[in-house]
C-alpha cells in the first residue's frame, strides 16, 4: 500500500496475533485438564495464530514507529479482522460449528461484544470453546486495541492514533497525559470488576466455570451464556440476576467515571449530565415494562403471593431494560413475549445504548442528549436568528464540529439501519426479524425480534444474511465513520 507504513500495520497485526494465542492457549489449557476431547485442535490453532504472529512480528521488525492518522484507521479495521479470522480457528478445527459461516458469525459476534449466536444447543459444546466464546467476548469488551497500546510504547511506538480510531470524538477522555497509562487504567478497572463480578456470582450458587464465563461476558456488555436458555436458568436464584443487572449497569457506565468512584470522587460521578440521564432513562423505562407487565406476571404466576409477584416482575423488567440498554443481551423471560407495546419499546431501546467509554455498542446516551439539545436550540434558532446559541453539557459548551459530528453519525446510523433491515428482507427474512436483526447487530445487541428474537437464535438465517450481520456487527462495534472511511476515495489519495 503506497503511502503507508505497511512493516508497522504488519507489525501490530502480529502483536495482537500474539494476545489472540495467548487466550488460545487458555483455552487449550482448559480443555486438556477437563478433558473434552478438543485438545488437539485447540492445540492446531493456537500453533497457527502464535506462529502466524510471531513471523509477522520478526519479519517486520525494522519499521519506521509512527503512526499517522490514515494508518491508525487502518490497523484497527484490519486488527479487528485479522483477530476475528484468525478467532474463527478454535470452532473450525475442533468442529464445533458446521460451517464457515457459522464460525465467522460466532467469533465476529463474541470480539464485537454482539452475543448473538448461531449455536442452538450451547451445553452440548465442549467446555473449552465456551470459555473460547467468552474470552472473545472479554477480549472485545474493552477492545482488542486499547489492550495493544497499553504496550505500544514499550515498543517505541505511540498509540494516540490507535486509541482514537477506535473511540473517535466521545469517550475520548483520558487518565493519564500518556496514553497507555491511560489504557493500563482502563483494564485494571476492567479485570477488577470481572473478578468481583465471578466471586459474587460463584457465592450466590453459581458454579465457578458459569461464573467466570458469565462474569467476562457480563463486564464486557456481551451476551453469550454457558447455557441455552441464558440467565432463564437461574430464575429461582434472583440474586444471580440482580448482581447481574448491577455489573450490566457498571459495564455500560463510562469507565472514567468508574475510576473517579474508586477514587472516592462520587460528586463527580453523580454529576455527570450523560450519567444522570443513563441511570434516569433506566429507572423510567423500567417502571414502563414492569406497569405493563405486571398484569400479565399476575395472572401467569397463579399460587405466588403478591409480593412474589411484584418481585419477579419487577426482576424481569429491570433486568431486560437493563440489558437491552447496555446492549448485553443477557436474557431471563422472552420480552417479545409479553405485549405488543413492551415489544416496540424495546426494539426502541435497541437504538439507545450506554455511556460513552463504557463497554457498551449502540448511538450511546451522549449523542442522544446531544441531539436533544441542539433540537431544542433550533426552536430559539427560529425565533432568534441572530443569536450565537450553543449546545452545553456539564456546564461545558460543546464544539460546533463536533455536534454537526453526532448529527452525522445518527443520521448515517439510521441510513444503515434501513439498508441493513432492507438487504435481510431481500436474503428471505420477515420484516420483523429483518429489522430486529438489523438493529441488533448494528448496535450489537444480540437478540433481536421475531425469529432472531429473545428466544431463538441466528442459525435460521441464510448463509449471505450470517455475513451481513457480522458486517453490521464490526460497522457498530466501531462506529461506523472508522469502517466506512475506508470505502471513501478521499481516504486512498495520496496526501
Amino acid at each position: 500500500m503506497k503511502g503507508f507504513n505497511t512493516k508497522l500495520i504488519v507489525h501490530i497485526l502480529g502483536l495482537l496475533l500474539l494476545f489472540n494465542s495467548l487466550f488460545i492457549g487458555i483455552a487449550t489449557i482448559t480443555s486438556y485438564f477437563m478433558a473434552d476431547g478438543v485438545t488437539a485442535g485447540l492445540l492446531k490453532a493456537l500453533l497457527v495464530c502464535f506462529i502466524t504472529g510471531s513471523l509477522a512480528m520478526v519479519l517486520t521488525k525494522n519499521h519506521k514507529k509512527e503512526i499517522k492518522k490514515r494508518e491508525g484507521y487502518l490497523i484497527v479495521v484490519f486488527g479487528w479482522l485479522t483477530m476475528v479470522i484468525f478467532g474463527m480457528l478454535p470452532y473450525v478445527f475442533t468442529h464445533s460449528v458446521s460451517t464457515i459461516s457459522d464460525a465467522l458469525f460466532e467469533t465476529m459476534s463474541g470480539y464485537t461484544a454482539t452475543g448473538a449466536t448461531v449455536i442452538n444447543d450451547i451445553e452440548s459444546l465442549p467446555k473449552s470453546i465456551v470459555l473460547w466464546r467468552s474470552l472473545t467476548h472479554w477480549m472485545g469488551g474493552m477492545g482488542i486495541i486499547v489492550l495493544a497500546i497499553a504496550i505500544l510504547p514499550l515498543l517505541g511506538i505511540g498509540g494516540m492514533q490507535l486509541f482514537s480510531a477506535e473511540a473517535p470524538v466521545l469517550g475520548g477522555d483520558k487518565l493519564h497525559p500518556r496514553i497507555s497509562d491511560t489504557a493500563k487504567r482502563l483494564w485494571l478497572i476492567y479485570v477488577g470488576l470481572t473478578a468481583a463480578n465471578t466471586i459474587l456470582l460463584s457465592l450466590s450458587g453459581m458454579p465457578v466455570f458459569d461464573a467466570i464465563n458469565h462474569g467476562m461476558s457480563t463486564m464486557a456488555s456481551g451476551g453469550f451464556s454457558t447455557k441455552n436458555t441464558s440467565l432463564v436458568f437461574w430464575n429461582d436464584i434472583p440474586q444471580i440476576q440482580y448482581i447481574t443487572v448491577f455489573f450490566m449497569f457498571l459495564a455500560g457506565s463510562n469507565f472514567i467515571l468508574l475510576y473517579y468512584a474508586m477514587k472516592g470522587k462520587f460528586k463527580r460521578v453523580f454529576s455527570d449530565t450523560e450519567f444522570r440521564w443513563y441511570a434516569g432513562f433506566i429507572g423510567a423505562f423500567a417502571l414502563i415494562v414492569l406497569l405493563s407487565i405486571i398484569r400479565q406476571e399476575a395472572y401467569v404466576a397463579t399460587g405466588l403471593s403478591t409480593w412474589s409477584v411484584w418481585e419477579q416482575s419487577f426482576r424481569h423488567a429491570l433486568f431486560q431494560v437493563v440489558a437491552v440498554i447496555t446492549t448485553t443481551g443477557l436474557v431471563t423471560a422472552d420480552f417479545t413475549a409479553w405485549s405488543p407495546f413492551v415489544t416496540m419499546l424495546f426494539f426502541g431501546l435497541m437504538f439507545l445504548g450506554g455511556s460513552t467509554g463504557s463497554t457498551s455498542g449502540g448511538v450511546k446516551v451522549m449523542r442522544h442528549l446531544i441531539l436533544i439539545k441542539n433540537g431544542f436550540l433550533e426552536f430559539k434558532r427560529a425565533l432568534h436568528p441572530n443569536a450565537i446559541l450553543m449546545v452545553r453539557l456539564n456546564k461545558v459548551t460543546i464544539e460546533q464540529s463536533i455536534v454537526y459530528h453526532v448529527l452525522a453519525f445518527f443520521i448515517l446510523y439510521m441510513i444503515l439501519f434501513i439498508i441493513g433491515a432492507g438487504v435481510l428482507s431481500v436474503l428471505g427474512l420477515d420484516f420483523t426479524s429483518a429489522i430486529g436483526g438489523a438493529a441488533a447487530s448494528l448496535g450489537n445487541v444480540g437478540p433481536g425480534l421475531g425469529n432472531v428474537g429473545p428466544a431463538s437464535t441466528y442459525a435460521s438465517l441464510p448463509t449471505l444474511a450470517k455475513w451481513w450481520c457480522s458486517l453490521l456487527m464490526l460497522i457498530g462495534r466501531l462506529e461506523l465513520f472508522t469502517v466506512l472511511i475506508l470505502f471513501t476515495p478521499y481516504y486512498w489519495r495520496k496526501h
